[in-house]
């Protein structure tokens, strides 16, 4: 992917806060790369309007009410990682305007006949991020010790696990640390430019894929994996287990959203309680490599301040860690916890 990039961002119909959180994090940390979002529903608003980020990109009705793009982004991230079908002649057309296509979907567009007919005839790329050709097992050789390992976990899915790595990591080196955002889904991969889409990964090779993404970024002094899905989700409990046992952490964050009782996407099925999910998460990672959790990162959309400041006091006294919206207060307290990690294991 070019670090050039100028994007069309497609959220048609999807615009929304938890059905657009690719087009979200991209454009919180790609701003400059974001020309406009489509939706022809909101057409004339803005990005910060209908999505709570981008600030003045408009939200258009059509690829030509946004000149400038070489890209257009698929902006969502569906269960099933399907294309919506009202999409197709959207995509055609940019394909036909000469826009690269950057998809993090599980269909790959490179595998649609209609799509790569177009794509070869007007010489665009389609790029699908997910596509990989991971075949190793985990070898438990060749790990540096004195590089940290931290990494992000969560009660269920889209609660923050992404974004808390990221703006820990961030925190690091603006505390003159060398730390990398380690990418293991798409939307990471699309902001960082590198990484492995986990998620995509034959079974037998994910925790291979995720010992490699170790190997490939232990020259830095901390790493910040990124977490996917959750132990006790009854989707995604396979990719969250083998990613954990293959980054094999020193310490892990966990994340969750407040007001959340039911697991992300399956609203019959209950969330067990906090501590339940925690203890589960630290015996899971122990069983590998001597691991603990370090600090909350309490996702506090949806919530005035007040309210999420009174529920980081209140699971920080109920598990003794440092607890806090990565957004609203920062990543510092976790920033700190890292740190201390760090010089408790002389790393």
């Amino acid at each position: 992917m070019t670090t050039a990039r100028k994007m069309i961002v497609l959220t048609d119909g999807f615009t929304d806060p938890n059905r657009a959180k690719t087009a979200i994090s991209v454009m919180r940390y790609k701003p400059d790369e974001v020309v406009a979002v489509v939706d022809r529903k909101l057409a004339g608003r803005t990005s910060q309007e209908v999505l709570g980020v981008g600030g003045d990109t408009p939200v258009v009705g059509s690829l030509a009410d946004a000149p400038g793009a070489d890209t257009l982004l698929i902006g969502i991230a569906p269960p099933g990682g399907k294309i919506p079908e009202h999409w197709r002649p959207i995509v055609l057309e940019a394909i036909t305007r000469g826009l690269n296509i950057l998809s993090g979907l599980h269909d790959f567009l490179i595998d649609d006949a209609e799509f790569s007919q177009a794509a070869a005839e007007h010489g665009v790329e389609l790029i699908d991020v997910r596509r990989n050709d991971e075949h190793d097992v985990a070898n438990r050789q060749g790990i540096r010790p004195e590089c940290l390992r931290i990494h992000t976990v969560a009660n269920t899915s889209s609660c923050g696990k992404m974004v808390a790595a990221i703006e820990v990591t961030r925190g690091l080196e603006r505390a003159g640390v060398d730390a990398k955002f380690v990418a293991t889904g798409q939307t990471g991969i699309f902001i960082e430019g590198d990484g492995c889409p986990i998620d995509c990964v034959v079974s037998d090779f994910v925790n291979g894929a995720a010992e490699k993404l170790v190997l490939a970024n232990q020259h830095h002094e901390v790493i910040l994996g990124e977490g996917q899905g959750s132990l006790v989700h009854p989707r995604y409990s396979g990719v969250t287990l083998g990613l954990l046992h293959g980054l094999m952490p020193d310490g892990l964050i966990f994340c969750y959203e407040p007001g959340r009782k039911t697991v992300f996407g399956m609203d019959d099925v209950k969330l067990p309680p906090l501590e339940k999910v925690i203890e589960f998460f630290q015996i899971a990672a122990n069983i590998m490599h001597p691991c603990r959790i370090i600090g909350i990162a309490v996702n506090g959309r949806g919530h005035s301040d007040d309210d999420v400041a009174a529920e980081c006091r209140r699971v920080s006294n109920q598990f003794g860690l440092p607890a806090c919206d990565v957004l609203r207060h920062g990543p510092d307290k976790l920033v700190d916890a890292v740190l201390e990690l760090k010089r408790q294991l002389n790393k």
